[in-house]
């Protein structure tokens, strides 16, 4: 099992930082540990003076599988949990848009939920052809409260927003070129190579008018996506104790203990 205490961790390429959501053998799933790193990491970075840029990308298979169920189903009895967790949705995306330093996305896999999040919150996304973007809050009986309100409005069209968050359907990585959700679609073997590349390049950009760039896209996010992040959260925040919620968690729990069963057994 993956230490949590290396649930994320962080590498040096010269003057680019790989952050890497480091559980692999839950698709990366955000456990309690990965999400108070998510809401941390930002903030470290920026206080690199080494560091020019960030490529954020998953170990593994997956990019990010979205909330783990171990964590999911503690939130339905502790209110602290949860008022927690959406002070951490609320630092997590706010670090993110204010973040000085240029991100690559280097999608691998499935970028699923608070995954599928991470993604877009970054300036740049690479994505291998076989990984997809899918929020799936609505069907698993939340609200889209960790960035799907706050940012897919800003990429797409508010149409194809709702057709995907209400669905929580699967965006495959040409779709998600196509709808502006993803810049380009990478072979997964090069994929970690090329967004390296393209991180060294912004690297080498000059760094006082990149990040000036950067400062005034992001006070154009933070006045249009405000009043639909706090909406967003605090909604989230509600559904997580409805009884839709409950239940469907409940079952994806139980039939995810069911599959797993028999490879615990022959360890």
């Amino acid at each position: 099992m993956t230490d949590e205490s290396q649930a994320l961790t962080v590498a040096a390429d010269g003057d680019v930082r790989v952050v890497t959501l480091n559980r692999p053998d839950r698709l990366n799933g955000v456990s309690a540990a990965l999400h108070r790193r998510l809401s941390e990491v930002w903030r470290e970075l920026a206080e690199d003076g080494e560091a020019r840029a960030v490529v954020l990308t998953g170990a593994g298979r997956a990019f990010s599988a979205g909330g783990d169920f171990d964590h999911l189903l503690r939130h339905h009895d502790d209110p602290e949990l949860r008022e927690r967790s959406i002070r951490l949705d609320r630092t997590i995306q706010t670090e993110m848009i204010r973040f000085p330093l240029p991100v690559v996305a280097a999608v691998n896999g499935p970028a699923v939920g608070l995954g599928c999040s991470l993604a877009l919150g970054c300036d740049l996304v690479l994505m291998a052809e076989d990984a997809y973007l899918a929020d799936p809050h609505i069907s698993v009986g939340l609200v889209a409260g960790d960035g799907g309100v706050t940012l897919w409005p800003l990429l797409t069209s508010l149409l194809r927003v709702k057709e995907y968050l209400f669905t929580g359907d699967r965006i495959p990585a040409a779709t998600a070129v196509e709808l502006g959700l993803a810049n380009r679609v990478v072979a997964p073997s090069d994929l970690m190579s090329e967004a390296l590349a393209l991180a060294h390049r912004l690297a080498a950009q000059p760094p006082e008018a990149l990040r000036a760039t950067k400062a005034a896209l992001a006070a154009v996010v933070e006045q249009v996506s405000r009043g639909g992040m706090e909406a967003a959260l605090l909604a989230e925040r509600s559904t997580m104790t409805s009884p839709d919620h409950i239940r469907i968690i409940n079952d994806l729990a139980s039939r995810a203990s069911r599959r797993s069963t028999p490879a615990a057994e022959e360890d």
